[in-house]
């Protein structure tokens, strides 16, 4: 089989790559050992990995076989999601991250500087599978995680993220592209460390980004006319400017932003149904209160009002049920000057003196819903939860920050604290726990659940835009593919192992939410029966020839 082979060689002391076409054949006899067979290989490749102690060993132990052995790599990624997911992506990528320099072994993807301005083209067109490009996660490394600015040590974040479009959708390996844009860093630990790879400046100004960023994102387009981009870990700023600035122009969405806002708006759709039949009240009562306000935390926030106005309560209504607590406390108008993202969930209606405490904030709003977005560990007290629970039935409480270190309370401290009324799901992955003799299912928020499918969706009806309704319709896919037993379990969310099925249904709502707007592009398909786009969608999934 041909395939293009990325070859590192260095030139004064520069590593530089050659594009080779190779073809590779299975070994002659004699090369391979008699009683290796696929099964044994499985085994094989299982057992040494779980022979490493530290999970970091772990990712570059998946790297390395990600990089020799595509296929097995991607098998051993679908029959055992549960414990391969925590290593590939979340928690384990942050440590992957702050040691990326210390850990690189080979090119993966490409590196734009902002000492390339003005050919930048020239070096996107040196991809070797230019026609096959249909996906690429973007990052400048300025938010990873909740590590904050990691400057090019962000790029395992672009690498993890598609490989989870790969195990969890079937996008092709061959059709996704890994980008880092490397503008400098002000995170001092990495322009002191002496094997950084990245620039050794600070970051260059906002003009000077935006400049940057028109030019790759109209080179991109060029390139890769069939490109779906997907922005990742960029500044809370920067992350709504640029999603804002090039949403109606490219096929582009945030993760942070839309991915995050739809798998909690799916999660809170299925929590909110439980917590309203304890409390006897409609499903438009329910009450929402954020403990963070960037990027991510209004991101959600906006997603959620779909929540209302899906049950016919007007915008205006609707955005009055959401309230947002930052560093400062409760936003409101009257506090004083606010960044632009955070005017939309500002309150209107709170003259009174400022509210810091989380749990003065509770008794203060009476939220039927706790989110916590603020990478605080612990932020979520004894306190703040006892508090959620006497005023509600079944409270809903979401710590979705990551990694596991940041999140904002554990499963096992929301069950004791609420005496295991809690509805619980998180952002980083926890153990599911057997309280009072019954089995409790710590449910996460993980944007896993949407992104790959969603992605799938977008390049499969050849999306011009990725639209408001395509994030919805992907949010509620994933609320309505629980089973009726997931549901008698009361999970939020459906069981990961599933991810392709459930990538399946989300593409193809996804595919109908573009078509019902008319930025589709792949006519073919429109004429097609819901049955048929099922079929249509599973049978263009890539899966590993093993």
């Amino acid at each position: 089989m041909p395939t293009a082979v990325l070859t590192p060689y260095w030139v004064n002391g520069v590593q530089r790559l050659k594009v080779e076409s190779r073809t590779i054949d299975p070994p002659p006899r004699g090369y391979t050992p008699p009683a290796l067979n696929p099964s044994l290989h499985v085994q094989r490749c299982l057992e040494q990995l779980r022979s490493k102690d530290k999970n970091i060993e772990k990712y570059i132990f998946l790297s390395h076989l990600k990089n020799s052995d595509e296929d097995m790599f991607y098998k051993i990624c679908l029959e055992h999601m549960h414990e391969i997911t925590p290593l590939i992506y979340t928690p384990t990528v942050g440590d992957a991250c702050l040691q990326f320099s210390h850990i690189y072994r080979r090119p993966e993807g490409l590196f734009i500087s902002i000492k390339d301005k003005g050919r930048i083209g020239q070096i996107l067109r040196s991809w070797p599978r230019k026609d096959e490009a249909r996906i690429s996660v973007v990052t400048d490394g300025s938010r990873i995680l909740g590590l904050g600015d990691l400057g090019l040590n962000g790029m395992p974040i672009s690498i993890g993220k598609l490989s989870l479009y790969i195990a969890g959708a079937g996008i092709r390996p061959k059709s996704s592209i890994p980008i880092c844009i490397d503008v400098g860093t002000n995170n001092q630990k990495n322009l002191d460390d002496p094997l950084y790879l990245g620039l050794r400046q600070k970051r260059i100004s906002d003009a000077e980004m935006t400049d940057l960023m028109d030019e790759f994102m109209h080179e991109m387009k060029l390139t890769f006319p069939k490109l779906l981009v997907q922005f990742e870990d960029f500044s809370t700023e920067h992350a709504f400017h640029y999603l804002e600035r090039y949403r109606r122009q490219y096929p582009v969405f945030n993760d942070d932003i839309q991915g995050t806002g739809c798998v909690v708006l799916s999660g809170f759709i299925s929590a909110a149904k439980l917590a309203s039949e304890a409390a006897g009240t409609p499903l438009t009562e329910q009450r929402i209160l954020f403990l963070g306000a960037g990027s991510a935390g209004v991101g959600v926030a906006e997603q959620l009002l779909s929540f209302f106005t899906l049950h016919d309560v007007s915008p205006e209504e609707a955005k009055s049920r959401i309230y947002l607590a930052d560093s400062q406390g409760l936003v409101y108008d009257a506090r004083g000057p606010l960044a632009e993202h955070k005017k939309l969930f500002s309150r209107h209606d709170y003259q009174g003196p400022p509210l810091k405490d989380l749990v003065d904030i509770i008794h203060h709003v009476k939220p039927t819903a706790l989110f916590g977005l603020s990478t605080t560990r612990g932020a979520f007290t004894r306190e703040v939860i006892e508090a959620m629970a006497s005023i509600n039935a079944r409270p809903i409480v979401f710590p979705l920050s990551n990694p596991v270190s940041l999140s904002e309370c554990t499963f096992e401290e929301a069950l004791e604290w609420t005496k295991g009324t809690v509805i619980f799901a998180s952002g980083s992955p926890f153990d599911d726990v057997t309280f009072n003799g019954k089995q409790r299912y710590a449910g996460q928020g993980n944007n896993m659940y949407v992104f790959p499918g969603l992605g799938l969706g977008a390049i499969l009806c050849q999306a011009q835009q990725v639209t408001f309704c395509m994030i919805e319709g992907a949010a509620l896919a994933l609320a309505d593919s629980l089973t009726d037993e997931e549901r008698a379990e009361e999970r939020v969310y459906p069981q990961l192992d599933r991810i392709r099925d459930i990538s399946a249904l989300i593409a193809c709502r996804v595919i109908r939410a573009a078509q019902k707007v008319f930025v589709d592009q792949n006519i073919a398909i429109r004429g097609m029966s819901d049955a048929e786009l099922l079929t249509y969608v599973k049978m263009k999934m890539w899966k590993p020839q093993i």
